[in-house]
């Protein structure tokens, strides 16, 4: 896959659905995780991740949604239950992307909303466990962002093989050919 992700939680304060949420993130290859005003403990977390995410990938804990700082060209997309969030179904997620998720009840702040590029929602009737959404928009994305096969027309019919990589011819100029490379 090109690009790259992050993935985090705001205001989440169940240790351990911030601990699977890591994880998670983690098992689809996040390049970096975040908190953002989460009252949870580490220590409490690591007994859903098993995988102990802290030591492998970074973590940053923010109290504020001012406090985080993305990279360059990150763009940040927010995951809530809002008539007016774009169904994750038909989201196009960006190449580099941070997601972020808030608590069930109480949903991502007015602060961070205003902060998101894109706000997607999971179109369920209710809201799903914070590691359980977390899981399905990365999924969603590793369909998206990854070279898999077709999917066939029936049920019982073989796959179809997967895309090939993408390969790079020579540079094209459109005009002038570079004094370098005429040097050569």
């Amino acid at each position: 896959m090109r690009g790259y992700f992050g993935i985090g939680a705001e205001g989440v304060s169940k240790s351990q659905n911030v601990g699977a949420l890591l994880r998670t993130g983690h098992a689809f290859g996040a390049s970096f995780c975040f908190t953002i005003g989460a009252g949870w403990d580490a220590r409490a977390g690591r007994r859903a991740d098993t995988a102990d995410t802290p030591s492998h990938v970074p973590l940053w804990r923010c109290a504020t949604p001012a406090d985080l700082i993305l990279p360059e060209g990150c763009a940040l997309v927010g995951v809530e239950l809002l008539e007016e969030a774009v169904d994750l179904p038909s989201f196009r997620h960006p190449p580099s992307a941070a997601y972020v998720l808030g608590p069930e009840r109480a949903g991502l702040s007015p602060d961070l909303l205003a902060r998101c590029r894109h706000v997607v929602r999971i179109p369920t009737r209710f809201a799903l466990n914070l590691a359980v959404a977390g899981a399905l928009v990365l999924y969603d994305r590793m369909l998206q962002h990854g070279r898999f096969a077709e999917r066939p027309v029936g049920s019982a019919a073989p796959a179809s093989e997967p895309s090939p990589a993408p390969r790079h011819g020579p540079p094209r100029f459109r005009r002038i050919r570079p004094d370098w490379l005429e040097r050569r």
